[in-house]
């Protein structure tokens, strides 16, 4: 049997901190209506107490524009050390209000944006999920490689392993 956990509320929007701030970068996908889908790595600038995924992007950037056409974005988290995996289907927004960025500013954006959250050309892109589903472990990557071996062995599912949607 598969250990199967669905987290509400509170607690999926703590899942999702957890697993987006532990993976840090995520594969940003838009036109998902075209093929061959658009992504690139984004790094999370904050996950929000809503269990709103905000990141920090360029206005003029073809990411801005293609989500200015189609709100429809996928996230995809990947921690492979950790066994943490994190999918996020949902609407983006952009902000380019200077107390929204504020709020999200990270130091290590600077490398993108020399004059800091007051740069003209910073804009902030708040994620709303709607779908997420997540895989991870419930102890540590040694006991989780002990965890997989004594399945493989025994022929039984990994204990260890659990999975789930979040619904915030």
């Amino acid at each position: 049997m598969e250990n199967i956990e669905n987290l509400v509320s509170k607690e999926a929007v703590e899942k999702i901190k957890e697993l987006a701030q532990d993976a840090g970068i995520c594969m940003f996908v838009t036109n998902l209506t075209e093929l061959p889908l658009t992504s690139r790595p984004m790094g999370t600038a904050d996950v929000d107490d809503e269990g709103n995924i905000w990141f920090l992007s360029n206005k003029n950037s073809d990411k801005n524009i293609e989500i200015k056409e189609d709100k429809r974005v996928q996230l995809f988290y990947s921690n492979k050390g950790a066994a943490e995996y994190l999918s996020v289907f949902g609407e983006a927004e952009i902000y380019r209000d200077h107390a929204e960025v504020e709020k999200v500013w990270t130091p290590i954006a600077k490398a993108w944006f020399k004059q800091g959250a007051d740069d003209p050309a910073v804009s902030a892109i708040r994620v709303k999920p709607q779908d997420v589903y997540y895989w991870d472990t419930k102890h540590n990557k040694l006991v989780t490689l002990v965890s997989i071996l004594a399945s493989a062995v025994s022929g039984k599912k990994d204990a260890n392993a659990v999975e789930g949607k979040l619904k915030v």
